[in-house]
């Protein structure tokens, strides 16, 4: 008995000893008395977090519970000193829900480093919801050079219950608890903090002479940052330089001194070595650097642009690198400076300054443009440097954001100000520009149709006594969008919003008279609101008459594919519906059952680091074909509603033996997003490669051109019926 006990206690000890030496508590066993959390978690979000005793093993997991709260989140976080060299990092952890609804659970992981976020997975995607019992769940993530630090998490948006426990983190496959840590040389730029608090700039009183020095500072200050060796190898905190620099170039009105102190300054950036590897613009690049404006400066300053580009850096820069395997920028070490919700005048000309720099040297469709970006800095100097609050820096950025004429890029985040300005309550119903007229598609809340007062199909022609033309008009400027049909998309989700409890409308139904009336408007958190389509988690895929099989792409899975080539091997005709946005990445697993041989479908163009502004073409992209491969036609179905990897898989089908493509111009902004971020913590985003046909015909703004254009009618949204959907069954049953 003695032995027993002593073996007992050895283990004990030996148990103690190995959990005390994990150096973070991802297992929520260790919790203090006095906390409601084990010891290091913390509580982000809305929902209520408690510690449950049903584990998956041990004693404890974490809960998160919400029980009514819609559009909101809870997690339950850790954050780890990111102390650690490697390339990949990944969470594992285990997680059972119980009744999740109106959103998801999952795993979270995110690196963060100077001020921004630099990776991010939350598993979103994944559209894990319902009831599912202990299930292992595994994020992982590239390992960025500059992380800071790491938070593992777990999260609950919308409704339910969720149980998080046995969280571990290894990088390189290596477990954290067992690393050493190793201490990150920090960057001299990240060591400079003068300005955190304001630029302390005043830069009123422009008169034509300053904004043309501005613009010209603009144009050498982006050239420095993307160029010079110093600035690339993070010597210099380069906003914070602009700040040191432009008190005493403000004051100077005379070209000559003006461009000397511009010649000092570079000088005092240190010595420019030869460049060795430097090599000139390729000849056969698609896009060539536009350095047009360094030959309009004096001999001295150009000589000494001129020396820089062509002595410029090779290699690992600072402040951009492209994503690996795909080629899109990746604009790191970009503070956002959150704090400042109304950054003061100094931090409004960096952001013009940030963004266009950006698009000048890494956006691909720069001269798809209708405007010459070139023109763009001057224009936008006294918008941004004027902006009077918080509203007008949000409006100014939005502004120059829908110049680039990119769906892809919009405020996305940070912009509260403008929100409130569309308006807090909104109308119980969805419209649509149908026939180029603002048309009543859908009822939010069935049980509200009745008070609403309107029918599906009425057309609504005036809003407050002002016509739907004459606003879209004045509003068109803030709704960034690569075509007409597209912004028109965009501008019909809030033209009925309000700050008011309700607004007049006048609106025609099918008796074609005038009529008034009042419309109520209600919160957001009130209404089942959806902005383009109204989502579903039902089958992806069904029979219809006529042995014509249907997909929907929006809520495809993985293992319904060998499903869908199993149950439609034998049909007249398929047809894809992409007037959605695709829920699984398919234009490989399925566009393949429709090609005979491989074929190419896409080819893409990148830019360099190494010379910035220079964009070339990689070569096509094919998809390979299967050894049973589909002989019916296939049809697929787009619309303005169809974006980004919409179209990119319209495209891949496009490719098919015999596909026709039904419906309208698609959004026109396709290809991989780079995130870009703002003063006052604006976040935008760029389509960051161009995507283009095996020929080289465009996709960006044109869209995806349908081989029979379909447009939904009035008359046919009043009958109920799917004018694109009768068209497709038309074309497959056609002889």
């Amino acid at each position: 008995m003695l032995k027993q006990l002593i073996i007992l206690l050895t283990i004990v000890t030996l148990n103690c000893k190995a959990q005390n030496s994990e150096k973070f508590n991802l297992g929520f066993e260790n919790q203090k008395e006095t906390e409601v959390l084990s010891e290091g978690w913390m509580n982000w979000g809305a929902y209520e977090l408690a510690i449950d005793k049903y584990a998956y093993t041990g004693e404890k997991a974490a809960k998160i519970t919400a029980d009514t709260l819609r559009g909101q989140f809870g997690c339950i976080a850790y954050k780890i000193p990111a102390n650690y060299i490697g390339k990949t990092i990944k969470l594992e952890g285990y997680m059972k829900i119980k009744d999740v609804e109106n959103g998801f659970a999952g795993l979270l992981l995110r690196i963060d480093g100077n001020g921004s976020s630099l990776a991010f997975d939350n598993m979103q995607n994944q559209k894990i919801a319902g009831t599912r019992d202990w299930q292992k769940y595994t994020i992982t993530l590239d390992y960025p050079e500059e992380a800071e630090s790491i938070f593992v998490a777990g999260i609950l948006a919308g409704k339910g219950e969720a149980w998080f426990d046995n969280f571990t983190l290894s990088i390189d496959d290596k477990d954290i608890q067992t690393l050493k840590e190793v201490k990150r040389e920090i960057p001299k730029a990240q060591l400079d903090t003068e300005f955190d608090n304001g630029s302390m700039l005043s830069l009123s009183n422009l008169t034509a002479k300053k904004i043309d020095n501005l613009e010209l500072l603009g144009r050498v200050w982006g050239f420095l940052k993307y160029h010079h060796p110093e600035i690339a190898k993070g010597n210099y905190n380069w906003d914070y330089e602009l700040f040191r620099f432009l008190p005493k170039y403000i004051v100077i009105e005379n070209h000559k001194e003006r461009d000397q102190l511009i010649i000092d300054w570079i000088n005092s950036l240190g010595s420019i070595e030869e460049c060795k590897n430097c090599q000139p613009t390729e000849v056969n690049a698609f896009l060539k650097p536009d350095l047009n404006w360094i030959n309009n400066q004096n001999k001295v300053l150009k000589n000494k642009l001129v020396h820089l580009y062509n002595n410029r850096n090779q290699g690992k820069q600072y402040y951009i690198k492209m994503i690996k395997d795909v080629g899109n920028p990746d604009f790191k070490n970009e503070k956002a400076y959150q704090n400042m919700s109304y950054p003061d005048a100094g931090f409004r000309l960096l952001s013009l300054y940030r963004y266009w720099n950006m698009i000048h040297y890494f956006f691909p469709y720069k001269h798809l443009m209708d405007e010459d970006w070139n023109k763009k800095l001057k224009e936008y100097i006294p918008l941004f440097i004027n902006a009077k609050d918080e509203l007008e820096y949000e409006l100014a950025a939005i502004q120059i954001i829908g110049d680039i004429q990119d769906t892809h890029a919009n405020l996305w985040g940070g912009a509260d100000k403008i929100d409130q300005w569309k308006g807090v309550h909104y109308a119980p119903i969805h419209v649509r520009f149908i026939e180029n007229q603002l048309t009543v598609t859908d009822y939010y809340n069935e049980e509200l149709k009745n008070e609403v007062g309107l029918e599906i199909g009425d057309v609504i022609t005036k809003i407050n006594g002002v016509s739907i033309d004459e606003i879209v008009k004045e509003k068109s400027k803030y709704y960034p969008a690569s075509n007409n049909p597209t912004r028109l998309r965009d501008i019909s989700a809030d033209l009925l919003r309000s700050n008011s409890n309700n607004i007049d409308i006048e609106f025609v139904s099918g008796n074609y008279i005038p009529q008034k009336k009042t419309l109520n408007l209600y919160p957001k958190d009130s209404l089942a609101i959806y902005r383009w389509y109204r989502k579903n988690n039902d089958k992806c895929f069904k029979m219809l008459n006529n042995n014509i099989g249907y997909i929907t792409l929006q809520s495809i899975k993985e293992d319904d594919i060998d499903k869908i080539k199993n149950e439609f091997e034998n049909t007249n005709g398929i047809i894809i519906d992409i007037r959605n946005y695709p829920s699984t990445f398919v234009p490989f697993t399925l566009g393949s059952y429709f090609m005979s041989t491989p074929t190419p479908f896409v080819k893409f163009t990148n830019a360099t680091i190494n010379n910035p502004g220079e964009f070339t073409f990689t070569n096509n992209l094919e998809i390979p074909n299967e050894e049973k491969t589909y002989k019916g036609k296939l049809v697929v179905l787009i619309n303005e509603l169809s974006q980004s990897q919409a179209e990119y898989t319209t495209m891949a089908f496009k490719a098919g033996d015999n596909t026709t493509v039904i419906g309208s111009t698609t959004a026109g902004a396709d290809g991989n997003v780079s995130t870009i971020m703002l003063p006052g913590g604006l976040r935008t985003m760029i389509s960051g490669i161009g995507v283009y046909y095996p020929n080289g015909k465009e996709t960006q703004k044109i869209g995806i051109i349908p081989d029979i254009e379909v447009n939904p009618t009035i008359k046919g949204i009043r009958e109920g019926k799917d004018e694109l959907m009768e068209k497709a069954i038309e074309v497959i049953l056609k002889k």
